[in-house]
């Protein structure tokens, strides 16, 4: 998957006149990438599109016009772009109450390390997490993570014949798996050549 350049980015002034339509067409293309693992883990699996609209809603509301501004928001950015041959999802541990959640971030420290993914009957494929920078420490992990999943060939080649896809969590206080539904299963496929 191609990254972005320059020349993909809306000027901030067409942003601001396309960005209700814009951000309608995105909530309605992260639906079927939206994958909840258990009741309180989602996985979004980004994509182009879901990248071009992070880096949009950065460059407005950081006001962000100079072009080697520009040039270091898409830096962050692009290497969550997939690659041709992996996944990549930004995972969120959810818990409304932010008492419990910070209780639970203690407890499932780890957890982003214990998420995977499966293609048909192949074998797990581990996440590798948080490869921009450290989001756990002694006492807790973060609630957010950005997750790379790798695949092999053949995970790839079966992926493509229409295998099933299951996404799972093996942590000793949280264990859940998902198989994927038809349109989620077919938006991950989309992000593989």
């Amino acid at each position: 998957m191609d990254k972005l350049a320059h020349a993909d980015l809306m000027k901030l002034e067409d942003y601001a006149r396309e960005r209700d339509a814009f951000r309608r067409r995105i909530m309605a293309h992260k639906r079927a990438r939206r994958i909840a693992v258990g009741p309180h883990l989602t996985l979004i699996f980004e994509d182009r599109l879901t990248i071009q609209y992070q880096v949009q809603e950065m460059l407005r509301v950081e006001r962000i016009f100079e072009p080697d501004l520009i040039d270091e928001e898409l830096e962050t950015y692009n290497p969550l772009i997939p690659d041709g041959a992996n996944w990549k999802a930004t995972a969120m541990i959810e818990y409304p109450d932010e008492a419990e959640r910070r209780q639970k971030l203690r407890v499932l420290k780890g957890l982003e390390h214990e998420i995977w993914v499966r293609v048909g009957d192949g074998r797990r494929v581990p996440a590798i997490a948080d490869e921009d920078l450290e989001r756990e420490n002694e006492e807790k992990t973060s609630a957010v993570h950005f997750l790379r999943f790798e695949l092999a060939p053949d995970a790839v080649a079966a992926a493509k014949a229409g295998a099933p896809i299951e996404i799972g969590v093996d942590h000793p206080h949280y264990t859940h798996a998902a198989r994927l539904s038809d349109d989620s299963r077919a938006a991950l496929v989309s992000d593989l050549d």
